[in-house]
């Protein structure tokens, strides 16, 4: 059973817990939605563009778009529309009862043009419930305060910058001019509903003509449709459908429609540790998280996505591998400039950043996920060929997307003995880590297989320099990323520490997860790595030459379902299944996982919900079905 809401219900709503918040997404933009039935961010038109309200981030300043009983609510409850992202919170008060539901309005064929349109619709199920509704828009990240506007026929707007919003209501709304707010408190009753849309417009190009309010009833049902139509092809794990599902949903609503790009999480400078200074964007598209959801989207039936993220890539990197950045923006931008903003933080975790500094690092696992997720798209598409919209030369690869893995293959090889930032992106000085070298590996590997294993064309010395770089690489490894007294794996070239990232190289294939490197690698992160109380994974102990994520950090969860999977390889299935049901019980009362959790206030942590998170469910669950069937 998901666990209940650990906060208590306040009318202000100041520095909810992460746990509090719901996703709502059109797969073109996102918002979190509190208990409370305040939307706490949002960035409307795109995942990335500034905020319209962020009082998650800044409570005085940041704006917000409330709904809530005027009386004291007695009870709360929450839920998903089964197979959907649209959101019911039922609130109980001593009068009545009422249902809140959430949505951003989805239509077949919208990725071109997306409605862009919020929907929030409040219905008495009970009595006579009094409604209080304020909307304070704050554009650019609560630096705008908008110039509003309410027309004689209830149609109203706000404008500030490049930015506007088109608002109606079926109660007119009352316009705070010093305040920039607009407001109402109405009656709702079982036969008289509340409704309200929101357009997010270019300023230049502002309509007042928003979708009706009482159109409202016809874009939700049009919206459920949209993603029960999605969710019906989705084959979850029998035993753990539930969770696989809304994972499947989560990430779905985190692809950026009209690019094929996969956002890591919809949120910025939530922290890993509260107070602390690891606040990082992360609304953009990383080839690492990327591959690794659509890999766990196509494991239950979801292998269309990928299509769009190929050709985003290509895009993106200009068909050069020696080009690649780990990461773009979800349009495809290169520049991410990494700005602070003068904003409060969550619960004072400063600074709150935009952009992302670490687009300009070395990661040299990039070409590994890159390689590898070809190669299993190539597989699939050779099996199930109607798949895939492009007509290839062989298989699912045409020659313009070969000639660019190529070439990110022969930069893998180019720049196999450098070292990097690794997985973790620390900021400090670039190290030869383990994973980074692996996926390396991955890189030539893949490359090799997919000349002699599929028939992709290869001269024989571009094939035998990826060849003798592959070997090279493993001695490389082998000789120096293996502890010389236990015999486990270390974090890096010369260390003596593990790095939950380690728990990767059987999953890539790299080592059998019964060779005994790989049994004394588990047995050393399982000592030195585990939390006491929960049993969960830190990714590494302290953090090396990174004073930006040192202190108590929380419980990366992704490392915790990689462990799931190593042990499940291992033959250990009920210890992989009893962590497995643990981890699962940290997410919040919708099955939403935010990046990381801490075990000593029982908190989510990091921004919310993530991706990683979400595939690493997926994946592990897959991995445990598999291990019992076999």
């Amino acid at each position: 059973m998901p666990r209940q809401l650990v906060t208590e219900h306040t009318q202000s709503g100041r520095d909810l817990p992460i746990a509090d918040y719901a996703l709502i997404s059109d797969c073109h933009s996102a918002a979190l939605v509190s208990s409370h039935g305040s939307i706490d961010w949002a960035c409307l038109r795109r995942f990335d563009s500034g905020s319209t309200f962020a009082r998650l981030l800044d409570h005085d300043r940041g704006g917000h778009f409330s709904i809530l009983p005027v009386a004291p609510v007695t009870r709360m409850s929450r839920r998903y529309v089964d197979a959907t992202m649209v959101l019911e919170t039922t609130m109980e008060t001593e009068g009545g009862a009422i249902v809140l539901t959430d949505a951003f309005a989805m239509h077949t064929g919208g990725s071109g043009s997306p409605r862009g349109q919020l929907l929030r619709r409040v219905e008495a199920i009970s009595g006579a419930v009094e409604v209080d509704v304020l909307i304070e828009p704050r554009f650019d990240y609560g630096s705008v305060h908008p110039w509003l506007q309410v027309d004689s026929d209830g149609r109203s707007s706000a404008v500030g910058g490049e930015d506007a919003l088109a608002i109606h209501a079926t109660v007119p709304l009352q316009l705070d001019r010093p305040a920039a707010r607009l407001s109402c408190r109405c009656v709702v009753t079982p036969d008289r509903p509340f409704a309200v849309t929101v357009v997010s417009q270019p300023a230049h190009l502002l309509q007042r003509r928003a979708a009706d309010a009482a159109d409202v009833e016809g874009r939700l049902r049009e919206t459920i449709d949209w993603w029960t139509k999605w969710s019906s092809t989705t084959t979850p794990d029998d035993v753990y459908s539930r969770h696989v599902e809304r994972s499947a949903l989560v990430l779905k609503a985190l692809c950026c429609a009209p690019t094929g790009a996969v956002i890591a999480a919809p949120t910025t400078s939530l922290p890993e540790i509260p107070g602390g200074g690891a606040n990082w964007d992360y609304r953009f598209c990383w080839i690492r998280d990327a591959t690794l959801t659509l890999e766990a989207l196509s494991a239950v039936g979801h292998a269309e996505i990928a299509q769009g993220f190929r050709d985003f890539i290509m895009r993106s990197s200009a068909g050069r591998g020696d080009e690649l950045q780990i990461m773009y923006g979800t349009y495809g931008e290169r520049r991410l400039p990494e700005i602070e903003l003068d904003l409060a933080g969550w619960r004072g975790s400063r600074p709150v950043r935009v952009g992302n500094g670490a687009a300009t690092q070395l990661q040299l696992d990039a070409f590994g996920h890159l390689l590898d997720a070809a190669h299993l798209w190539h597989r699939r598409s050779v099996t199930d060929p109607q798949r895939h919209r492009r007509q290839p030369t062989v298989g699912g690869i045409d020659d313009d997307e070969w000639r660019f893995l190529c070439s990110a293959v022969g930069e893998a090889a180019e720049r196999r003995n450098d070292p990097d930032a690794g997985i973790w992106e620390l900021r400090g000085p670039r190290r030869h880590y383990v994973h980074s070298k692996v996926m390396v590996w991955v890189a030539l590997d893949r490359g090799v297989r997919l000349v002699e294993d599929h028939g992709l064309d290869s001269s024989h010395s571009e094939l035998d320099a990826w060849k003798a770089a592959r070997d090279e690489i493993r001695t490389a490894i082998d000789t120096l990323g293996v502890h010389p007294v236990t015999g486990a794996f270390v974090q890096a070239f010369g260390s003596t520490d593990v790095d939950a990232s380690l728990l990767k190289l059987p999953l890539v294939g790299f080592v059998d997860a019964r060779d005994p490197r790989m049994l004394a690698t588990v047995e050393a992160i399982e000592r030195d790595l585990t939390d006491g109380p929960s049993g969960f994974l830190h990714r590494f102990r302290g953090a090396p030459n990174d004073g930006a994520t040192s202190g108590d950090e929380g419980i990366f969860l992704l490392c915790s379902f990689w462990l799931v999977e190593v042990l499940a390889l291992q033959g250990r299935h009920h210890d992989a299944t009893e962590l497995f049901e643990r981890l699962l019980a940290v997410g919040n009362d919708l099955d939403l996982f935010a990046e990381e959790y801490h075990p000593g206030s029982g908190e989510l942590l990091g921004n919310f919900p993530q991706a990683f998170t979400h595939l690493g469910i997926i994946s592990a669950a897959q991995r445990l079905s598999d291990c019992t069937a076999g």
